[in-house]
């Protein structure tokens, strides 16, 4: 089995003003891959992973979870997931170390050396009451009980927040690590750099409607980048304007500056044959696909 999450015309309504926070959402995920659920707080994010866990019910349409309906078979989809909540309330009386043993005990499969490994590799002392913890040594343990069992799916929402960025990049490399063992991981994130840096494939969320899905590597190949040559020699605007892919030039005294929308091989091409003393390029980012979605730029 590839497909991980099935969803399929999902949507959900609230009240009595029948206000949608979720509509007709059709969606895939496959065994294997980190996929980022992008969009601002209130796009639908958040509910959408309780629809998925079956916390709330649909509207319409269905969820099915490692080929589970999750409306029938909840507690097995539990099971086999491992999920951090957006806002994870923890005992404060209880430490660390209690906390991992007491997840444990609930959990099957829960591997409570792999655990403290984690511990060690995100810097968290397990020995502090959960009250003493800081926003992001909470969300650290919030990671590692959701990994400690090593599920097939991990569900993370708003993972990061509170991460320095240090431990931004360890938790990164445990991600990929999951993915590597064949671990699929579904990320909701409004974080930008932190989903392009992970992220097999996104999905961009605008007011309850999934708007775009795409490998992360195709959609920055769509966008624009502005590169700019540096030489001696004078620059002949015309004939760069004529490049493949070249939208726009702007020359200037030992310059010229290029924004190319696709492949750049072209531009490369052209400035072999000048002397080109220096080059650099402001690469395209996630952040460009965001406001193409949510601004009219």
């Amino acid at each position: 089995m590839n497909t991980v999450i099935d969803i399929q015309n999902l949507s959900k309504r609230y009240g009595r003003r029948n206000r949608h926070a979720l509509e007709d959402l059709t969606l895939t995920v496959q065994r294997g891959e980190i996929f980022g659920y992008l969009g601002p707080n209130g796009a639908g994010k958040t509910t959408t992973i309780r629809l998925m866990l079956d916390f709330v019910r649909p509207t319409s349409g269905s969820v099915h979870v490692l080929g589970m309906d999750v409306s029938t078979q909840s507690v097995a989809v539990r099971r086999e997931v491992g999920f951090l909540p957006g806002e994870l309330a923890l005992w404060d009386h209880m430490t660390g170390h209690e906390t991992l043993h007491y997840m444990a005990d609930l959990r099957p499969g829960a591997d409570i050396a792999y655990a403290y490994k984690l511990a060690e590799r995100l810097s968290l002392n397990l020995d502090q009451h959960a009250r003493e913890y800081s926003t992001g040594n909470k969300r650290k343990l919030g990671i590692i009980q959701a990994m400690m069992h090593r599920p097939d799916l991990l569900i993370l929402d708003e993972p990061t927040t509170g991460l320095d960025p240090l431990v931004r990049r360890t938790f990164n490399d445990l991600l990929r690590e999951a993915r590597d063992r064949g671990q699929t991981v579904f990320i909701s994130s409004h974080i930008l750099s932190e989903v392009e840096a992970v992220c097999d494939r996104v999905g961009v969320l605008k007011d309850g409607r999934l708007q775009r899905v795409a490998y992360v590597s195709e959609l920055k190949n769509n966008l624009t980048r502005i590169v700019t040559f540096f030489s001696t020699v004078p620059f002949h605007i015309a004939e760069w304007e004529a490049l493949e892919n070249v939208k726009r030039a702007e020359c200037g005294s030992g310059y010229i500056r290029l924004h190319v929308t696709g492949s750049v091989d072209a531009v490369v091409k052209h400035a072999a044959g000048y002397a080109i003393d220096d080059m650099t390029v402001d690469a395209a980012g996630l952040e460009q696909v965001f406001m193409k979605f949510y601004t009219h730029e």
